[in-house]
């Protein structure tokens, strides 16, 4: 049986996300794109604050939606396709004005570098979790065989 991550694993995973991603955004944007790492290291910050608000709320909508047209809130792959592109497109609407403002550049080119940034975060989500899990599973593991112990011997 699969348990469910804990809180603090929950945010021990969310921090370090979001920490690692910055520290490699902001040298490789810094370096590619040729802006100041100081500006890159805004667009990165903001970035990384908006698509967790975003994530929160957009989650909230989407189930109610879903739960207003079917009635559940069971979600098939096709389902999740969809929630994945239509959380893309919203951080991207959300993003591409405050990058175009904040770089003093179009909204073209405030589309196409947050292109990149959705390319980035798409590879470095993978790797991440994927690194997580083998790193973490030990500890949950150890955690899942602790607690049915504990439920045995009561």
């Amino acid at each position: 049986m699969m348990q469910a991550r804990s809180l603090a694993d929950r945010i021990r995973h969310a921090l370090m996300f979001e920490a690692i991603a910055l520290m490699l955004f902001i040298p490789i944007f810094t370096y590619f794109l040729g802006y100041s790492i100081a500006s890159m290291g805004v667009v990165g910050m903001v970035s990384s604050i908006v698509a967790t608000l975003w994530n929160f709320v957009y989650n909230i909508l989407y189930d109610k939606v879903m739960y207003r047209l079917r009635g559940k809130l069971d979600k098939t792959v096709k389902d999740r396709v969809l929630h994945a592109i239509l959380f893309e497109f919203g951080l991207l609407f959300l993003l591409i004005p405050f990058i175009s403002w904040y770089l003093n550049i179009t909204i073209i080119k405030a589309l196409i570098m947050d292109l990149w940034i959705v390319a980035f975060y798409l590879f470095f989500a993978f790797f991440f979790n994927l690194l997580y899990d083998r790193v973490f599973r030990a500890q949950r593991h150890q955690a899942l065989v602790a607690s049915v112990e504990t439920q045995a011997a009561e």
